[in-house]
Order: C-alpha cells, then structure tokens, then sequence
C-alpha cells in the first residue's frame, strides 16, 4: 500500500437550510459503483475490495466519488467497488454520527463519510472516537488550499481528505457594465464604497442591482470579514460589539442597499429564482457552488466574467470560501489501509487526482481547492457562458489565497442573528443596539 455529545439545541441549529453548498437533495438515484439505501443500517461489506461511503447530492458531490472510483479502479484495483450510499442531505450524515456516539455503538457506519466543513471541528471534538486520523495518509498536503486545511485539521491531527471548496466568486454581467461605462478590471482590487459608487451608475443605466444577496440566510457578513482576515469569533466567543471591521462591513451593506446597489431577498428561492434566474442583477457573490445557477439563464450565454472580491479599504484583491466538505473514516472502518489508499491516489493528490478532478468537475461541476488541478486542461478550458475565459482555473488560484479565520459550530446561528440586525438597521434600527441584542442572544444560544 501507499504510502460529550452534542446539545439538543444544537443538533436543532444543524438542520437549518444548507443549499448553498448543495446540503440537501431529495433524489434517491442508484450510483455507479453500488446501491443506494438512503439511510438505515450501514456495516462495512466486509468485502476487502469494497468501502461503503455517505454522501448526498446526486447532481454534485456523489459524480466526483463516482469519479474517484473509476480512477483507482483504472489505475490501482480492477476489483475495487465503492458502494455509494445517497442520502437525502448533508443532516443525514450528522444524525447517524450522533445517533451512533449516543448510542456508543459504531458499527452502524459506513467505512466513510462525507460531511460539512464548518461543522466537523465540533464533531470530532464531542464525538472524538467516531474518527480515524489520517496523518500517515499519501496525502499531499501542501497542495490543498491551507484554509480548506484548516477545517479538517484539529489539534495538528488530520481527519479529513479535501472534495470540493467554496471558494468565492464574484461575477458580474459584462454587458450590462460596458452599457454604464465600466469593464470588469474597473471593478477588480476596488473598495466597497468604488464598488457602490459603479453600482449607482449600473442600476441608473440599466435598472439591474449590482449585488444580490439572500436576506434571511446572509452570507455577506461571514465572506466580507474573511476577505479582510477578520471572524466572527474571537477565542471560541462571538467577536460582535467589539469588532470595528465587522461593524464596516455591516454599514457597508446597509449602505449598499439603501443605495439600491444591493437586493436582498425574502427568500433563498427568491435569491436563486427571482434575483438570479429573474435577470434582477447584474453581479452575484458566493461560493463558486452559485455558478450553475446563473447559467440557467442560457439567454446571459457569453455575458459572465468573474473576479475577485472587492475589501474595504481597495488596493487589492478580497479573497473568501464559503461552503465545501471533506471525506472522513469512521471509526468503523476495517479496512482502513484501503480507506487511506483510495482517498490519497485520488482526491488526496495522488496519480489518479488529476483524473478525478477532472471527471468531477464535468460530470458535477465541482470545483477542487487541490492547486495543481488548476494547470490541467479541463481547468484551463474557455468557459463559452463567461465569455471563454477560464474561471475554473482562476478560483483555483483565488483558492489559495483565501485567508484562515476561526469557525465556529455557531456559524448558521451567528448568520442568523446578524441577517436580522442587518434588516433592522436597514428599516431604521440603531446599529449599535441591533449588535448587542445579536450578541447576547448568540451567547445565550452558546450557552456562554
């Protein structure tokens, strides 16, 4: 071969929406290399040319294990079967890790799982024998993005092999630009107050937003802060009343929508259907994940470039990850020689990485933070709905820029308190008070 359990409250919080990194899918379609159960019992098959592996989102994440499959079968195993067990959503995987650890009983695991990078921090640290390192893994480390590292890395212990990450894009409607005057380098290492300045002027010319964002589940705050190297928490506490970077992003986005720069939305279906797909907007911002829904709109064909973000102060490129997962073995694996090999050839750098990038992202569109997938000739292809330019290679390398900050297992929580401040200051609220009453309600929550 190559070489204390979790509070009601919340296991609650972890069932909030998470389709904005692909969370959930209701499809329960058959997957190439075995059977799809959808849940229940999952023992290892015992088999030792076999690995049983959670996963959800047939559209997604589950071609990229297809993907990986066929890479080791081509290059390493002709036996080898990865039986691919859908689950209706990424909660799914969180139950049954918490089902077993309650229970102290792991044999009804698979041999992997995969799981969602914010939450497994909080995971491995209630549940610490649920998880098998994988230090010794042929992983090459040092090519990955070191913020996706960081999620999967506790106490200098990696648990985690990295799949897809969420780095950022910000992608703007060419056309509707050059009608008010401005390109896309124009709004390339700008400030936020340039930027609002060339959204007055866009929505003035062309009656587009140039920002649109879901008002209710608002990522801004958490992508603006990681742009400029800031977080939310500070020491495992909320970093709220006493942060002065968070409180010039929050005025920052209150400003953007007053000026009707920026739409924020009722709804994600409202974000996703009406701004997006409705030709409401001019420029989107997320997780590289949104860029299958802007291409829905087959009649914006050619009109997308994408750049990086824009930061407070300008004079540089803003740089933020939002969203991805990574795959881990359980304590219930038995094979684990075999669970490490498979991860490393392929997801974790090794001869048959390439390929299965490659495959993922025409098969998925997933997008990988390994950087020298970013050089293959799938990444590097033009890409005809941004205008031929080839955006895949690009957020590879805006991937290894994107700085570390702390994460919490409080992060959909946090969002939460901070979209509703946002709203309130929006409608005339005092934006000092609306982020004490944020805070406080955070650290109740905490338990702090």
């Amino acid at each position: 071969m190559r070489k204390k359990l979790i509070s009601t409250l919340l296991v609650g919080t972890m069932t909030l929406s998470l389709a904005a990194c692909g969370g959930s899918s209701s499809s329960n379609s058959g997957n190439g290399g075995g059977s799809s159960s959808g849940g229940g019992s999952s023992a290892p098959s015992g088999n030792e040319n076999t690995l049983t592996v959670y996963a959800w989102d047939p559209a997604f994440n589950i071609p990229a294990l297809k993907a990986a499959e066929e890479a080791y079968k081509a290059g390493v195993n002709p036996d080898f079967v990865l039986d691919i067990r859908e689950q209706s959503g990424s909660s799914d995987i969180e139950t049954a890790i918490t089902t077993a650890a309650s229970a102290g009983k792991y044999d009804t695991l698979p041999d992997i799982v995969l799981f969602q990078d914010h939450w497994i921090q909080q995971y491995v640290k209630d549940y610490p024998d649920a998880w098998q390192n994988v230090n010794d893994a042929d992983v090459k480390w040092d090519d990955f993005s070191a913020e996706k590292l960081d999620y999967s890395t506790i106490d200098g212990v990696h648990y985690g092999v990295p799949v897809d990450g969420g780095t950022v894009v910000t992608a703007y409607r060419v056309d509707l630009l050059e009608e008010a005057g401005y390109t896309i380098d124009d709004l390339t290492g700008i400030s936020w107050a340039e930027f609002i300045e060339i959204g007055k002027a866009v929505k003035e010319k062309t009656g587009k937003y140039l920002m649109c964002m879901d008002g209710d589940g608002n990522d801004l705050v958490y992508l603006m802060l990681q742009a400029e190297g800031v977080s939310q928490f500070k020491d495992g506490k909320p970093y709220i009343t006493e942060n002065e970077t968070l409180k010039q992003v929050i005025q920052t986005i209150v400003d953007m929508s007053k000026a009707g720069v920026l739409l924020l939305t009722n709804s994600w279906s409202d974000y996703t259907d009406k701004a997006i797909q409705g030709d409401q907007v001019a420029g989107v911002m997320n997780g590289n994940w949104i860029i299958p829904t802007i291409e829905k709109v087959e009649a914006n064909n050619g009109k997308w470039e994408i750049t990086s973000m824009p930061t407070l102060e300008g004079g540089k490129e803003g740089y933020a990850s939002n969203g991805g997962s990574s795959l881990y073995i359980t304590a219930n694996c038995k094979n684990t020689d075999l669970a490490k090999d498979f991860l490393a050839y392929t997801f974790g750098g090794g001869e048959g990485a390439i390929e299965t990038y490659d495959n993922a992202l025409k098969n998925g569109g997933l997008v990988s933070t390994y950087a020298p997938a970013g050089e293959s000739e799938v990444y590097n292809e033009g890409v005809a709905f941004f205008n031929d330019t080839p955006i895949y290679a690009d957020i590879v390398e805006m991937g290894t820029h994107v700085q570390i900050v702390e994460q919490s297992p409080y992060h959909y929580t946090c969002r939460t308190q901070l979209a509703a401040a946002i709203v309130n200051v929006i409608n005339g609220s005092d934006l000092e008070t609306e982020l004490k009453n944020a805070e406080d309600q955070l650290n109740f929550e905490m338990g702090n």
